[in-house]
């Protein structure tokens, strides 16, 4: 058992000036606001300490990517984005072959049982070739009933979200048939009108993928997607917070509009973040970073990012003026509530020990999950 008192800590509906916390074995035991009654174990005066970041949306970091399959270059990627801040994530995959995303979609299975992902996120083949994005035109597919199925068979319950463009032809069951699987059906890289949006909402999708990015953008006669999203109380929206995809003023309306319960920061980062500039791949398709930013070296299009949690969260609030406690809803409970996780995403007592320690410029010093100090975390 060990307490950790003196800093500001940030709880779901405001934040403890000075706070404690106790942590025993891989649980928080106690949040208090003031003087801890036995002295603490670690100071953290001058720190702040928000939950462990949950990051619903990203293929790779540090050089390696979900997309392979490997367990071992799983386990850099989840290593990686730890020492930064995220202490639960999914394996987000980009598309393929369809026989080459069965075979990986199995492969990851087994990782999730074993607790180093907390699942698998599908973003594609389903997707509109008009909003493809970074996902090669060429793999791009309807949702046959058969194919989606099959899929999240394989993937025996750990595949936890799937986007998808609605507007395809099946795309309407195949959110049906998502959702009836338990996971969570999300509507991205799409060329959907506001009206078959509100459809595919209806039937039950229930996120919307990187909002604004990849999506048929808003006009005053056909509001599209990101207005259905927008309004929608069921939805929650992704939002890529990293100055490039998103203007910081546009992650601020989209708090303004769904409030923070509603808005999940994630960063879509792939294998370059962390890394040099230089050439990478994804999804087969050749990236060219420079300053940090991710391109198709063919076209130009976005492609991912080399962002990780800790710089979305530190954005947030310098860059879009949100309070620490409307920050950590967006890095960490808004998302561990989109994928039903009730164990994670908050500073609460009963919750796993998932914390994040940050100076007073909000950069990492240190990171526990569950319960024990992460190697190597915070500025190297």
């Amino acid at each position: 058992m060990s307490v950790l008192a003196g800093g500001r800590v940030v709880i779901p509906d405001r934040v403890l000036d000075p706070g404690w916390v106790e942590v025993a074995g891989d649980r928080l035991t106690t949040v208090g606001e003031g003087t801890p009654a036995r002295p603490a174990d670690v100071d953290l005066a001058g720190r702040v300490v928000v939950p462990g970041f949950v990051d619903l949306h990203v293929h790779g970091g540090g050089g390696g990517s979900y997309t392979s399959g490997d367990e071992h270059e799983a386990a850099r990627v989840v290593d990686f984005h730890r020492r930064h801040g995220t202490t639960t994530t999914m394996a987000s995959l980009v598309t393929v072959e369809l026989a080459e995303l069965e075979r990986v979609v199995a492969a990851l299975a087994d990782l999730v049982a074993d607790g180093l992902l907390a699942g698998v996120h599908l973003e594609g083949p389903w997707l509109s070739p008009r909003q493809c994005g970074a996902h090669n035109p060429s793999l791009l597919r309807d949702p046959a009933a058969a194919e989606v199925e099959r899929l999240l068979r394989l993937g025996r319950g750990t595949v936890r979200m799937v986007t998808l463009a609605p507007e395809l032809d099946g795309g309407l069951d195949a959110v049906g048939r998502v959702v009836a699987a338990g996971a969570v059906a999300a509507l991205g890289h799409t060329d959907a009108t506001y009206a078959v949006t509100r459809e595919a909402l209806g039937a039950g999708a229930t996120v919307g993928t990187h909002l604004f990015n990849a999506m048929r953008p808003v006009h005053h006669r056909e509001p599209g997607p990101v207005v259905a999203l927008l309004d929608d109380p069921r939805a929650t929206v992704e939002v890529i917070a990293d100055g490039v995809h998103v203007h910081p003023a546009m992650l601020r309306r989209a708090v303004t509009t769904k409030g923070a319960e509603r808005v999940a920061l994630v960063t879509d980062a792939m294998a370059a973040a962390g890394m040099a500039d230089g050439d990478y791949q994804l999804g087969g398709l050749r990236v060219q970073v420079s300053g940090g930013i991710a391109r198709l070296a063919e076209g130009g299009a976005l492609a991912g990012s080399t962002l990780t949690m800790d710089a979305a969260f530190r954005g947030a609030v310098h860059e879009s003026g949100l309070p620490l406690e409307a920050a950590a809803r967006l890095a960490s409970t808004t998302p561990a509530a989109v994928l039903g996780l009730p164990d994670v995403g908050a500073i609460e007592v009963g919750r796993r020990a998932d914390l994040v320690v940050l100076d007073q410029d909000l950069r990492v010093t240190s990171v526990m999950a569950s319960g024990a100090w992460v190697e190597e975390a915070g500025p190297a």
